[in-house]
């Protein structure tokens, strides 16, 4: 498999997490519950598949102590500061905005650190992809009262993210294979959102069938989303084309939002989505 069809694949399973994300906030499930299910859940894909393989799944202290670093700082940490600054923004899509931005990040330390290529066309078709991104995400919306300090929360998520990608690249290059970089990342977030689930006394027995349903189904297709995320990192010639796909999957989430949420769907999102597409194209095809 090549890197274009596994970010593709990350792609559509990006857009079918964020509709099941937002159906389980609908249903008021907690955020602990819904991260503990997206890392706990794929385990049971990322093992079997590992043992069949004959993965080593234990690393080297250096390998493990980079690994802890980036399940707590990039992923545990850099999805509360997302989600909290997203609570506290004037406008949810503001910040959304500047965390979905970190492609610009990647995109300069590929270059510069791993050696990875950027053709003028590439470059260009990311520039689309962000700007019009932007578009989409802006919208009208009613702003609401806000507190200062969304805007340094939405750039730790930047960071965060942005530092999260260069870490597992770097980490394949000295030699971690994917499963086994999916399996430590997942048991590591898994341990720590149990944590706080135990102190934060959230109540599980009062889940209703249907939310069980859906937070297992959020695990099944974060898993895959994951999976398909990583492997196109892992091969992919410059890691700025995979965030920046994944960044472009805001286009169909506003179709998507529009369809099962009756989210708004403007004239101004319709163009913001047409200049995701063809900044895709202008990536993926020449």
């Amino acid at each position: 498999m090549n890197w274009i069809i596994a970010s593709l694949f990350m792609f559509v399973f990006s857009v079918v997490l964020y509709v099941l994300i937002r159906q389980a906030s609908l249903l008021k499930i907690p955020n602990p519950l819904i991260n503990l299910t997206s890392f706990l859940i794929p385990l049971f894909l990322y093992i079997p598949i590992g043992i069949q393989n004959k993965i080593k799944f234990i690393p080297s202290l250096y390998e493990f102590v980079i690994l802890i670093l980036l399940g707590f700082f990039c992923s545990y940490l850099g999805n509360k500061a997302s989600l909290k600054s997203i609570e506290l923004a004037p406008n949810p899509r503001y910040s959304l905005i500047i965390s979905k931005s970190y492609v610009v990040l990647t995109t300069l330390i590929a270059v510069l650190f791993f050696h990875s290529p950027l053709p003028l066309n590439s470059a260009l078709g990311i520039l689309l992809i962000i700007v019009f991104s932007i578009i989409i995400m802006i919208g009208k919306s009613n702003m609401k009262k806000s507190h200062f300090l969304w805007l340094p929360l939405s750039f730790g998520a930047f960071f965060a993210w942005g530092i999260l990608t260069i870490g597992m690249k770097y980490l394949f290059t000295i030699g971690i294979n994917t499963i086994q970089l999916l399996t430590l990342l997942a048991i590591i977030v898994s341990l720590i959102v149990v944590f706080e689930i135990i102190v934060s006394k959230i109540p599980l027995r009062t889940l209703h069938i249907k939310s069980i349903a859906l937070l297992l189904s959020i695990g099944v297709f974060s898993g895959l989303f994951n999976y398909f995320m990583i492997l196109a990192l892992s091969i992919t010639p410059n890691i700025g084309y995979v965030s920046a796909i994944n960044t472009a999957s805001i286009s169909a989430v506003a179709i998507c939002s529009y369809l099962f949420f009756h989210d708004e769907l403007t004239i101004t999102k319709l163009f913001g989505i047409s200049g995701v597409i063809a900044g895709l194209i202008l990536l993926l095809v020449t």
